[in-house]
């Protein structure tokens, strides 16, 4: 099975940039996107945003357009299409949508930034108390779980290439590590990409500033989080530089688990 992630930063901006064109040469059985930055009704009309050979669906923001929105595209019809997490202030944001295979929760996360303001920060703490309750449940529903997205967190000094300037910033702040730490170990979940590649300088986010992209001076925030009795099922992972098709890059992870 292979699952690609990708913050668009903008999903029709992506398109102009060829991803589409790309995607179809993938194979790629499921394809998780964030900051889709559209409504549904204004892709409708456009082939290009439902690709031949997989079911499409959109999660948007509501409380404000032009903003955040996820989406997953999917070669097998899903069992059942999951719409948010149930959380009041986060859900008209559009951040989370979660497709069922059988027992395979396959979802797109766009977790909050908050690096704009302290009110953002505040919130995105929030969003991570009532989550991090949200996975700890999920591990007694017998399900596997495969999240994929843009978490808005590097975790470890290896995820950044300026780690030392950054830890009072936010993305590297250590609240959000430790968050990321509970993840990764008492709640039963694991970074798929870190079983196969263990190597530094492997980034999915650069700044449009000072030459980061050229420079490669990067953030890893982006991840295919999974069930702890997946981890053994990861077989490779890479992320796609030779195109840009947004400030963010596609994480193609193939995994040995029957769709």
């Amino acid at each position: 099975m292979r699952i690609i992630t990708l913050n668009a930063n903008g999903i029709r901006s992506a398109a102009r940039k060829g991803f589409f064109e790309w995607m179809q040469e993938q194979d790629a059985d499921l394809v998780c996107i964030q900051e889709t930055k559209a409504q549904e009704h204004q892709l409708r009309d456009d082939p290009l945003y439902y690709p031949a050979g997989y079911h499409c669906f959109y999660e948007d923001a509501t409380a404000k357009k032009g903003y955040s929105g996820v989406a997953i595209y999917c070669r097998r019809a899903p069992d059942e299409v999951i719409r948010g997490l149930g959380f009041d202030e986060f859900d008209p944001e559009g951040r989370y949508l979660e497709a069922r295979f059988g027992n395979l929760s396959v979802a797109s996360l766009y977790l909050p930034s908050g690096s704009s303001s302290e009110v953002r920060q505040a919130a995105k703490f929030r969003f991570h108390e009532l989550y991090m309750t949200r996975l700890k449940s999920n591990r007694s529903d017998g399900r596997d779980y495969i999240v994929c997205g843009d978490w808005n967190t590097a975790h470890q000094n290896i995820d950044l290439k300026n780690w030392r300037g950054n830890q009072k910033n936010s993305g590297f702040l250590p609240e959000e590590r430790a968050w990321l730490g509970e993840l990764f170990s008492d709640a039963g979940y694991g970074d798929a990409f870190r079983v196969v590649n263990q190597e530094a300088d492997q980034y999915t986010w650069w700044s449009n500033r000072g030459q980061a992209w050229a420079k490669n001076v990067g953030w890893r925030i982006d991840y295919q989080v999974v069930s702890g009795n997946l981890m053994d099922t990861v077989r490779s992972a890479s992320i796609y530089k030779e195109q840009r098709f947004s400030d963010h890059a596609p994480l193609i992870m193939d995994y040995d688990y029957p769709l």
